[in-house]
Order: C-alpha cells, then sequence, then structure tokens
C-alpha cells in the first residue's frame, strides 16, 4: 500500500504515532460502537443510565484536553501518550469484567481521560518530529485514522459473535500492545520550559483572539464530520431498508482517503495558502449534504459521504498544521488541547441542532449541516483576509532538539 511506503520517509517516531493511530481506532471501534447495545440488552440498564455512563466518558475526554495538552508541554509528550494508553488498557478491561454501575462509570471516565491525554499529545509530537513536512505527515495520519476506523466496527462486529467482554478485552490487549511498543521504541526528547505556570499557559493560549476564533471557526468541520456516525448513516439505512447500509458509507470515504489523501494534500500544499484550503474543505463538507437534501435514494447518501470525506481531506491536515503557528513551539500541546475543548464545546451544540432538526423534518437537518458548512468557511474566509491566520508554522527540526 502506498500509505506504508510513504511512512518509511519519515522518522521513526512519526511512523510509530501513525501505525500507533491505526491500532488505536481500531480498538477504539471495535468497543464503542456496541457500548450501549451491551449495557441495555446484555445488563439490563435503562436508557437514562447508559446515558450516563456514556456521557460521562465524552466529558472525561472533552473537558480534559486542555489538561492532556499541558501534560505534554510540561513532561513531555512521549511519557504523556504513554500513560494514555495504559489507562485505555485499563479502562477497556474494566468494561470487560464489571457489571456494577461504580466500575462501568470507573471505566468510562479512565477511557475518557485516556483519550485527553492521549490525543493532543499524539497531535504535538507529531507535529514537532515532521518538521516541514507536517502537511504530509497529518494526511497520513488520517489514512491510519480512518483506515482504523473502518476495521474496528468490522472486526467488533465478528468478535460479537463470542460475546462483548471477548469484544472489550481484545480492544485493551491492543491498547496494551501500542503501550508497550511506545515505550521500546518512542523517541524521548527534551522538553523545553514553558517560561511560567500552568495557568500562565491557559491565559496565553486564551488570551490569543484569533486563535479562539480560528477554533470556533471549526465548528463546522466537528459538526459535520460527526455526521459520519449519525445523519448520513440514518440516511443511508432509511434509503435502503438495511442496517448494514450505514457501513457504505463507511466504505466509499475509507477508499478514497487511501486513494486520494496523500495526492491532495502534496497537491494543494505548493498552491496557495493554507488558509484558502480549509475554507475550500469545509465548503465542500457543507456541499456535501445538499444532494441528499433535494434526493432520495442510496446514490445521493452516498455521494455526499464521498463529498464530506472529500472536503476533509482537503482541510484536516491543514488545520492540524496551522494550529501551532498560533504561539510558541514550547505551547503546542497546549493550544491543541484548547483547540480540542472548544471546537468539541462548539460542536456538541452544533450536534444537537442537527439532532432537534432530525425530529423537526426530512430536508431539515441536512440544510442545517449544509449552513455549518458554509457558514464555517466563511469565517475562515474572514479571518485569513484579516491577517489573522498564522502563514505557516514549523517547528525546529527535530535534529535541533537534544536528546534525553
Amino acid at each position: 500500500m502506498k500509505a506504508w511506503r510513504e511512512m518509511r520517509g519519515f522518522p521513526l517516531a512519526v511512523r510509530l504515532l501513525l501505525v500507533n493511530q491505526l491500532g488505536v481506532n481500531i480498538g477504539f471501534y471495535l468497543l464503542i460502537p456496541y457500548l450501549a447495545t451491551h449495557l441495555t440488552d446484555n445488563l439490563g440498564m435503562s436508557a437514562a443510565v447508559v446515558g450516563v455512563v456514556l456521557g460521562v466518558r465524552n466529558l472525561s475526554q472533552q473537558g480534559l484536553f486542555i489538561i492532556g495538552g499541558s501534560a505534554a508541554d510540561r513532561l513531555g509528550a512521549r511519557g504523556v501518550i504513554i500513560a494514555g494508553c495504559a489507562l485505555r488498557t485499563v479502562g477497556f478491561a474494566l468494561f470487560a469484567l464489571g457489571d456494577g454501575l461504580p466500575v462501568l462509570l470507573a471505566a468510562s471516565v479512565l477511557s475518557g481521560l485516556a483519550g485527553a491525554l492521549f490525543n493532543p499529545a499524539v497531535r504535538a509530537y507529531l507535529a514537532q518530529e515532521a518538521g516541514e513536512r507536517r502537511a504530509e505527515a497529518f494526511a497520513l495520519f488520517n489514512v491510519f485514522a480512518t483506515t482504523g476506523a473502518l476495521i474496528g466496527p468490522l472486526l467488533g462486529s465478528a468478535l460479537l459473535l463470542v460475546d462483548f467482554r471477548t469484544s472489550a478485552l481484545t480492544a485493551a490487549g491492543i491498547f496494551a500492545v501500542l503501550t508497550v511498543a511506545q515505550a521500546m521504541v518512542l523517541p524521548a526528547r527534551q522538553v523545553e520550559p514553558t517560561g511560567g505556570g500552568v495557568l500562565a499557559d491557559w491565559r496565553e493560549v486564551v488570551g490569543n483572539r484569533a486563535f479562539l476564533a480560528f477554533a470556533l471557526a471549526m465548528v463546522g468541520m466537528f459538526t459535520l464530520e460527526n455526521q459520519l456516525y449519525l445523519l448520513l448513516p440514518e440516511g443511508a439505512r432509511q434509503a435502503t431498508g438495511w442496517d448494514g447500509a450505514a457501513g457504505l458509507v463507511f466504505l466509499v470515504g475509507t477508499l478514497a482517503n487511501l486513494a486520494l489523501q496523500l495526492r491532495i494534500t502534496r497537491t494543494l500544499k505548493s498552491q496557495g495558502s493554507r488558509a484558502r484550503w480549509i475554507a475550500v474543505g469545509l465548503a465542500l463538507m457543507g456541499v456535501a449534504f445538499v444532494p441528499p437534501a433535494f434526493t432520495v435514494g442510496t446514490v445521493p447518501v452516498l455521494v455526499g459521504a464521498l463529498l464530506l470525506y472529500l472536503g476533509l481531506m482537503v482541510a484536516s491536515p491543514f488545520v492540524m498544521e496551522l494550529i501551532p503557528g498560533f504561539g510558541r513551539p514550547e505551547l503546542t500541546g497546549t493550544y491543541f488541547g484548547i483547540f480540542y475543548v472548544v471546537s468539541g464545546v462548539a460542536a456538541a451544540v452544533g450536534n444537537t441542532v442537527v439532532g432537534w432538526a432530525m425530529d423537526s423534518g426530512e430536508r431539515l437537518p441536512w440544510m442545517c449541516c449544509a449552513l455549518f458548512g458554509l457558514a464555517s468557511a466563511g469565517a475562515v474566509a474572514w479571518l485569513h483576509r484579516r491577517g489573522a491566520l498564522p502563514a505557516s508554522a514549523v517547528p525546529a527540526p527535530a535534529a535541533e532538539r537534544a536528546r534525553t
């Protein structure tokens, strides 16, 4: 596969993090999509209790991204990545071994905290190690992540033929292997002092108005990306009357991602500013919801899914590349952490609007999503015209940082 050949040109740390993301998504998606069914059908829990368990996991992750980002800056991204994977191992093992609500809540907290630790740390480490090839590194990151998100549910479906505990223990085992691999292979790097306390770091990042505006502008990207798991699968199921049709959405996206992601990123990288392509990608994501809004059938839904994935392929690598450019390299992890907190909260509001629209009309949710994408594209274009976005952001090459 071309992605495997391309990643050989990157340092060992980058290669490990790419494979790591493949494993992270396989482990996550073979378990989490089936957790609610396990809690209701196997354990007999009410919908309200299931909502609490799932909500605690989401809150633990989304609300604590800032902790993971700051820890990566102050303690070193390597240790935070390893700790996050280790915590996820324990959390998923608890899902397999515990039936009581206190154990399940502990599992939810640990697995959510794990994501809050390693997600910003991985991105900060990748941004620092990739140097001038950061956009290509994040493009490959998307390829491996998307592939894992497809393999995970398929593997989970097969393991559920045995039982849920087998799925959970398999997921825990994957994270255990990743933890050991990171501890053995991932190079440690010297941690540069940030020059102040944690609160001072947060004040510096939150006080960066251009960065906060950019994070809020990304509400469209995160809200619409989440529709790969909500609106588009539901549209596919309604069009065909077949529950398995939702898998076609992921299959179309994964094949497109494998074939086009690197080619798109490399082509666009040398043509125009990063902000321009982020805006184009967001607009394309918005347009993706127009065909299913006005034409009933499987083909419009799959066309919409393809356009949505193409928009993500255009915008996402440049978004990740741009974030560290808003501030000092020593605060890269904090910038990623706060970015995910701000955009995550904004996207939660957006998803609430989409959910309300799904209960209110057939076309309304599709048009709401189109509006989110186009509004976000306009916001990024406006910030670019005002000169609020960094033109480029390449950290010091890895070779210039001392090893520990």
